[in-house]
């Protein structure tokens, strides 16, 4: 059952606020821009209105959430601190003697939220944002940063044993027999490998790993397959074992598992290696609002995210954003052409292009492609032969003769050491007319104007993760994390919010 039963603060109460709590502290600031008791409506629909036992205000638990971001606190500190940090009462709207909640009802709070509640969260502080005429759609500015997980790595020989062993763990409800029968064979194996090199010892795990899997896809589902969480483990663990397989077959793949404990983080490079997930924004250039945010494993498709962000904002908000700045990772020529496909988001995109190396022979650009007969023709008037594609790289190579490109005049110019067997090659992009309007712009003085407002982005990020709690992963799962980085882009956002609207010059009339 959910009440928004708020207690009611005596004379005394109001009085003992007024005189503590300056009008001008933070939290005070933040009671009046932020509509607080409007989320009650939207965290309702996460409770049930016949069921259980009268909970807390969730209005109160979002507050509580909120503080513990700002502050960069666990829950029971900030159940601790609000105990005593008169600041803290006054913004929850508690008399002096009202008992706090337990720190496990946030976790249940969060449980109950999930992704798609925190979501919503978020959204309505930007639109409170939008609402003071502060975000406007003039441009986004995207980037991305590390988040740590919250894991320990280990060894390829003990992440093959854990994924064994808890894989063991799930089956044996399912086939207790067999489970037993592998766990002796297991032991024998320890006696017979004890002393094997780690590189050895190695090859018999993934091996014994690959012979379970025979027998272990083979289990039959129960007949509450669908409402048994055991089977669902099991079917989980599975998987997770049939991809760290994988992984081991395929070492110079990519999307390795790194840890059975969160299977869902990746190794990334962000400066250096890391291994956790990335936190990816947009904000407004005007405003320095955060509009959008995502997680991602780390290593992931974060250019191809800046569709994604654009589209959440879009749907989110019915706005129509014009412009984005990116960084290098954006010179991608499907992300670049969905960006600003005139028919789809139609969202001018301002990218650095890689340095080309000085090159005073004839380019690429410099041939004129002839789709229709798949040619090129190079500067002196010469056709090439008919191209191949390659559809890894999803570019058109063409090759030219050797023994016409022997007889050009313009040789010194077009290869500085004509092959016997073959003449110039030249590679064209399928989407080279994107990378050559990326080029051109960078010519531009609007480019410059944008460049030097991307900076904004990297500050803000700073912010989040650097004074919000960002960096490191507080939890397990990518579903998780991205809760974690909701809020802290919230409390970001509100402090954002504050900062401007109680500015002298703006005059903000109370919203509680």
């Amino acid at each position: 059952m959910l009440c928004n039963l708020v207690p009611r603060l005596s004379d005394l109460d109001q009085q003992i606020y007024r005189q503590v709590v300056p009008a001008d502290h933070f939290l005070r600031k933040a009671l009046r821009i932020i509509p607080w008791d409007s989320f009650f409506e939207l965290l309702a629909s996460y409770y049930s209105a016949s069921e259980g036992r009268p909970a807390e205000s969730p209005v109160l638990m979002l507050k509580l959430e909120y503080v513990r971001y700002h502050y960069h606190l666990s829950d029971r500190e900030v159940i601790a601190r609000a105990e005593t940090d008169l600041a803290i009462r006054c913004f929850l709207g508690l008399p002096l003697c009202w008992k706090l909640p337990d720190p496990s009802s946030l976790c249940v709070f969060r449980g109950r939220l999930g992704v798609e509640g925190y979501r919503q969260v978020f959204q309505q502080v930007v639109q409170t944002a939008r609402e003071h005429g502060i975000v406007r759609d003039r441009l986004r500015i995207k980037d991305a940063t590390h988040v740590i997980g919250n894991l320990a790595i280990p060894s390829t020989l003990a992440l093959v044993a854990q994924t064994r062993d808890k894989l063991l763990q799930a089956a044996e409800p399912f086939a207790p027999l067999l489970v037993e029968g592998e766990r002796v064979n297991l032991e024998l194996l320890r006696e017979a490998t004890g002393r094997q090199k780690p590189a050895e010892r190695l090859v018999t795990r993934v091996a014994q790993l690959r012979e379970m899997l025979v027998w272990v896809d083979a289990v039959a589902s129960p007949p509450d397959a669908e409402t048994s969480r055991a089977w669902e483990a099991f079917l989980a663990q599975r998987e997770l074992a049939h991809k760290i397989l994988e992984d081991q077959e395929h070492p110079a793949g990519g999307d390795r598992v790194v840890s059975t404990v969160d299977p869902e983080a990746r190794c990334g490079k962000h400066g250096g290696y890391f291994d956790g997930y990335l936190t990816d924004v947009l904000i407004d250039a005007d405003s320095e609002i955060i509009t959008q945010v995502n997680v991602l494993p780390a290593g992931g498709e974060e250019a191809a995210d800046a569709v994604e962000l654009i589209r959440r904002e879009e749907a989110a908000h019915g706005n129509d954003v014009r412009a984005l700045s990116i960084d290098g990772i954006g010179f991608n020529g499907p992300v670049l052409r969905e960006l600003q496909d005139p028919q789809g988001l139609n969202v001018d995109t301002y990218v650095p292009v890689p340095q080309e190396p000085e090159n005073k022979l004839f380019r690429p650009q410099d041939f004129v492609e002839d789709p229709q007969r798949s040619v090129v023709t190079c500067p002196a008037g010469q056709t090439s032969m008919k191209g191949s594609y390659d559809r890894q790289k999803q570019t058109t190579k063409y090759r030219f003769s050797a023994k016409v490109c022997r007889a050009c005049p313009l040789l010194a110019q077009c290869m500085k050491q004509p092959s016997k067997q073959h003449g110039r090659m030249v590679c064209k992009s399928d989407y080279q007319v994107e990378h050559q309007r990326a080029r051109a712009k960078t010519t531009t003085p609007q480019y410059a104007a944008v460049r030097r407002e991307h900076g904004k982005v990297e500050r803000k990020l700073g912010e989040v993760m650097n004074c919000h709690g960002g960096r490191r992963a507080r939890y397990w799962g990518l579903s998780k994390v991205f809760m974690q980085q909701l809020l802290a882009c919230t409390a970001t956002n509100v402090k954002r919010l504050v900062r401007l609207l109680c500015a002298p010059e703006v005059e903000v009339s109370p919203t509680t």
